[in-house]
């Protein structure tokens, strides 16, 4: 698919995974990309560092928002309370329930539509996966579609929030890139954010299950890879997991 050369969209972008595919996916699209990252305070900053340099790679405009000034407002998360104990093992409601942070991906789109608005763009990219849907309601398609709707009528310019891999697997995404020769050592996965990916937290174990279901070998360095293989789990993209009670955030 291609589009006018003055078609442009937004890409949230994280540095994780599915994010660089996304922004590849769009790159490929013929799109004028324009990639925004946030810093909340995250423990994993390590990711905004991978960003910046795959942006500044590929020539495409990047810009870093910083945000931290609300961090005493979504800082209940292991995620952005480094005095927490990091959860580890596969994705499970039962044990990475503190790596939620409070409405961050309603935070994240509201501010990517206003730079939308703000450049003429007519759309944002954001890599919600079918894989988040177990823990993260802001992942879900009931959110996705609501946050659509809104996007469609808050300003005067409508903008389209596009989540290509929406209802897909971390396997089914990573599959996709690999298929478009890309190098997934330019990426960020582990929520610790040291030197190597820690390899025991539920994003380092979902990242390496992608990985055994393609048969491929993880290009990223670990200080633990999980062996054998077979231990890892995918999250399923089809659990139902829509009860009203579970707190907001994504991972």
């Amino acid at each position: 698919m291609t589009h006018s050369p003055d078609s442009a969209t937004v890409v949230i972008y994280s540095g994780g995974m599915d994010s660089f595919t996304v922004l590849h996916r769009a790159l490929r699209e013929g799109l004028d990309v324009h990639a925004l990252s946030f810093d909340y305070g995250q423990r994993h900053r390590r990711e905004l560092e991978v960003a910046t340099r795959v942006c500044r790679e590929l020539g495409v405009p990047h810009q870093v928002v910083d945000i931290t000034a609300i961090h005493g407002l979504i800082d209940n998360s292991a995620l952005t309370d480094a005095s927490r104990e990091m959860p580890e093992g596969d994705y499970a409601e039962d044990n990475l329930s503190a790596t939620v942070v409070p409405n961050r991906n309603m935070v994240l789109l509201s501010l990517a539509i206003a730079k939308a608005v703000n450049i003429g763009a007519d759309r944002v990219d954001y890599g919600a996966h079918g894989g988040d849907h177990v823990l993260y309601p802001d992942c879900r398609p009931a959110f996705v579609e609501a946050m659509n709707d809104v996007a469609g009528i808050a300003n005067f310019a409508p903008v389209t929030i596009h989540a290509p891999y929406l209802r897909a697997s971390k396997a089914e995404i990573l599959a996709e890139g690999l298929a478009m020769g890309l190098d997934y050592a330019d990426t960020w996965t582990c929520y610790r954010g040291e030197a190597l990916a820690c390899g025991r937290c539920g994003s380092c174990r979902e990242r390496l299950a992608a990985f055994a279901a393609n048969d491929a070998v993880d290009p990223l360095g670990y200080s633990q890879r999980p062996e054998p293989a077979a231990d890892l789990q995918l999250p399923d993209p089809t659990a139902d997991a829509t009860r009203p009670d579970d707190d907001a955030g994504e991972s």
